[in-house]
């Protein structure tokens, strides 16, 4: 991974000097996100499916951002990302997890939250917007299942970690109607654990009120020990903000 990050840092390097903003810029956001999901999750020598054991469905999905853009030269703009997910189900184990036996019912309770600090720079900022990055994601998920019985069986998968990824942000303008297209990712892949997120949009806006509809997708592939989260999660947003 020392290296991926050392590549990743040599490419900021060389869009640094590229920067084009010229402006104080501040905004921030709120989205709602849709999203189904899919898996599998591991403890020591066992795994369970996610959905198709543990039936679980989307109780809450909250996204919060906000950045900072300035027109100091070399110094990387700011953007700070929160989403939280958190999905409940009643299932029925097909095999042995962890303690519990296979063929019992279950409840299940999944909580992950990331919570992202992007060091970025504008490359171009015209009719088409293009950033460059690197973001330090403090991912945390704990699934916790549980026997439907009475002092059954509990068993509990965590991941916790900071997991260093490249970002790329990109948006075309069409002049004059405040209408935008763009795309938003941060990636990383290293030994066998990988974590990809990225959204795609539309974008309208009037005066300081920008408002946003699309896709997010996120998988999520990390070992942590003995507990692993191999799962993906996809689904439509929408979005309000302001920008000063």
């Amino acid at each position: 991974m020392r290296k991926l990050i050392l590549a990743l840092g040599g490419s900021l390097m060389v869009a640094a000097p590229l920067a084009t903003a010229d402006v104080l810029g501040v905004g921030a956001n709120v989205s709602y996100w849709d999203s189904d999901l899919s898996g599998k999750a591991g403890k020591n020598n066992d795994v369970v499916d996610i959905e198709n054991d543990l039936n679980l469905d989307s109780d809450t999905n909250a996204n919060l951002s906000a950045y900072f853009e300035h027109p100091v030269p070399l110094l990387p703009n700011v953007r700070l990302n929160y989403t939280r997910i958190e999905q409940s189900g009643r299932g029925e184990l097909s095999t042995e997890f962890d303690a519990i036996q296979g063929g019992v019912d279950v409840d299940s309770d999944l909580d992950l939250s990331q919570f992202d600090v992007t060091l970025y720079y504008e490359v171009l900022d015209n009719w088409v917007n293009l950033d460059l990055g690197l973001t330090a994601r403090d991912l945390d998920g704990e699934l916790i299942v549980r026997e439907k019985v009475t002092n059954g069986q509990v068993s509990k998968t965590e991941i916790n970690g900071v997991v260093p990824m490249g970002y790329l942000a990109a948006r075309f303008d069409l002049p004059l109607t405040g209408v935008s297209v763009g795309g938003e990712a941060n990636v990383i892949s290293f030994d066998g654990d990988s974590v990809y997120d990225y959204n795609a949009y539309g974008q309208y806006e009037l005066s300081l009120l920008q408002l946003r509809a699309g896709y997010r997708q996120i998988s999520i592939d990390y070992e942590d020990s003995n507990d692993r989260l191999d799962i993906e999660l996809g689904g439509p947003f929408v979005s309000a903000g302001l920008t000063f």
